[in-house]
């Protein structure tokens, strides 16, 4: 492929070499524990926690809030680099409970690939459907991880065919498991012929499945049964294809358990051979590629008190295009301000090392005290702004009760800083009265409360609005807006971007006010960098 006339080759080759990916699956389908072990065939940790662990053991890396210690749940976007045999890999490990389906949503705009885990036993489960569903509006690939097949499971075909019918996505075995439950003996890998023996790293090379070394290795009838299911796979099932895959149509499927370590370096070579580096990103004057000398980049997270000790925030930047060096002053599109970046970070969940340099498909943290957003693109070229980080409206809304008045200008800046880090959506009714805080899922109150007592010192609790939903406002019409917000001046508020936001007590009421304000739309989705291109 020619490359732009305005292209950098020393950028372009660092991007090649960049693989960003998440990992989405059902809570429980041990989707913490493949992240660990991902980190430690990479090299970035030497021993890997397990959700399911005592004591220390239990304090996974990618999982480093208290209060997912204390409840062993991914509740927070953790960002891992590491690099393996000349490829470097941005893990971005997300949030499994459906409860943070926001802040993982966010996450898919920052990657070019996912890793879908299923549950040998279970298959694919209601929340694995609505990630993989964020993932087709995206046409991001999927490379398929069926988990736990040293536990007794589902029948493999039985598996692949759901994944097809459930998901309409071809599924295309790239290994086949050797027995399955206590009789699991490895995985014969398709597209290379060899056996990948549990317990050992040692790859037997094949000529094919006639090889007399399946016997050798694998006990009894088992050689036999092998033959048969690995070449009814091959016959029936999808033959992989790199471009299906890449346009999002077809699924490569792996094998294997994360608690025992095993088929990890397998779905990891995979990662390094199939998913895709940086690709060219739509913003909303031009489409972007990652080999543009200019750098510019999105943010899809802030983080507040990872460290508490400092009070500090870190906003996490995608790099989509050009090269970030240490010291570089980059302009936020938004306001139009100048942003140093003086010590960029490179993540590996809580620890952190400073960053020299970043290349397009990296994540790295930026140092903020307060100012960048959620959505903001910073850029050293065009002003342009990346699309699709959105905000959802929420699904509950709980005023915030504090007991000791002493405490409030505490809490309005716990809320404000937890606002800005997407926590929770954070409205000011327009009355004056208390601030109202809203979440996709019930369980964000509890981590909000546990954050706000545990970082902040503020004892707060939430008792229930009148109002069921929320919306924002848009309308090329400024005053019919302001009519509306007259005639209902004690259900409007202002959300954390200073936008007009409407409550309501119930869907009719809803329904009416679109019926009587016909020239106002009202948005339950909105692009973070504005309500204009919601």
């Amino acid at each position: 492929m020619d490359m732009p006339l305005n292209a950098d080759p020393r950028v372009a080759a660092e991007a090649a070499r960049r693989r960003s990916f998440a990992i989405i699956a059902h809570p429980d389908a041990g989707k913490t524990t493949l992240t660990e072990k991902l980190l430690l065939k990479g090299g970035a940790i030497q021993l890997a926690g397990q959700v399911r662990a005592k004591g220390n053991a239990r304090r996974t890396r990618s999982d480093w809030m208290k209060i997912e210690q204390e409840r062993g749940i991914s509740v927070a976007t953790s960002v891992m680099t590491f690099e393996k045999d000349g490829t470097v890999f941005n893990l971005l490990d997300t949030p499994g409970h459906e409860d943070f389906s926001e802040d993982t949503y966010r996450t898919l705009t920052a990657v070019d690939a996912a890793v879908m885990v299923l549950d040998a036993a279970k298959g694919i489960e209601s929340q694995t459907r609505k990630l993989f569903e964020v993932c087709r509006l995206r046409d991001i690939p999927i490379i398929t991880f069926v988990n736990k097949m040293d536990r007794e499971g589902r029948d493999p075909f039985d598996l692949l065919d759901e994944i097809e019918k459930t998901l309409a996505l071809e599924a295309s075995p790239v290994a086949w498991p050797v027995g399955q439950g206590a009789d699991l003996r490895g995985v014969y890998d398709i597209l290379h012929p060899s056996l990948r023996m549990v317990d050992s790293d040692e790859i037997i090379p094949l000529t094919g499945l006639d090889d007399p070394t399946i016997e050798a290795r694998v006990p009894g009838d088992r050689a036999a049964t092998l033959r048969e299911q690995a070449e009814l796979a091959s016959g029936a099932c999808a033959e992989f294809d790199l471009a299906k895959f890449l346009e999002g149509s077809l699924t490569p499927v792996y094998f294997g358990s994360a608690l025992r370590d095993f088929g990890v370096a397998h779905l990891l070579e995979g990662l390094a051979r199939f998913a895709p580096p940086p690709r060219a990103r739509p913003a909303d004057v031009r489409t972007v590629r990652p080999e543009e000398p200019k750098l510019s980049g999105f943010v899809f997270k802030i983080q507040a008190n990872m460290d508490p000790q400092h009070r500090d925030r870190v906003a996490f930047l995608r790099i989509c295009s050009g090269r970030l060096e240490k010291g570089m002053r980059l302009r936020q599109v938004r306001t139009g301000k100048l942003v140093p970046v003086n010590a960029p970070l490179f993540f590996f969940a809580k620890d952190r090392q400073v960053a020299e340099e970043a290349w397009p498909g990296d994540v790295v943290g930026i140092a903020t005290h307060g100012g960048i957003r959620i959505g903001d693109t910073l850029t050293e070229g065009d002003p342009l702004n990346f699309q699709g980080v959105p905000s959802f409206a929420p699904e509950h809304l709980r005023r915030v009760r504090l007991d000791d008045p002493m405490l409030a200008k505490k809490l309005r800046k716990a809320l404000d800083e937890l606002a800005d880090e997407g926590v929770v959506q954070l409205f000011r009714p327009l009355d004056g009265s208390q601030p109202i805080v809203g979440v996709v899922g019930l369980l964000q109150l509890d981590v909000l409360q546990s954050r706000l007592r545990v970082e902040y010192s503020v004892p707060a609790s939430f008792e229930a609005a009148p109002w069921t939903t929320m919306r924002w406002m848009a309308s090329e019409d400024r005053g019919a807006i302001e009519r509306f917000a007259a005639a209902n001046k004690m259900d409007m508020a202002q959300d954390h971007d200073d936008e007009q936001v409407a409550f309501f007590t119930s869907d009719w009421r809803r329904r009416r006010a679109e019926e009587e304000f016909p020239m106002i739309r009202f948005l339950p989705v909105r692009e973070q960098h504005g309500l204009a291109a919601a």
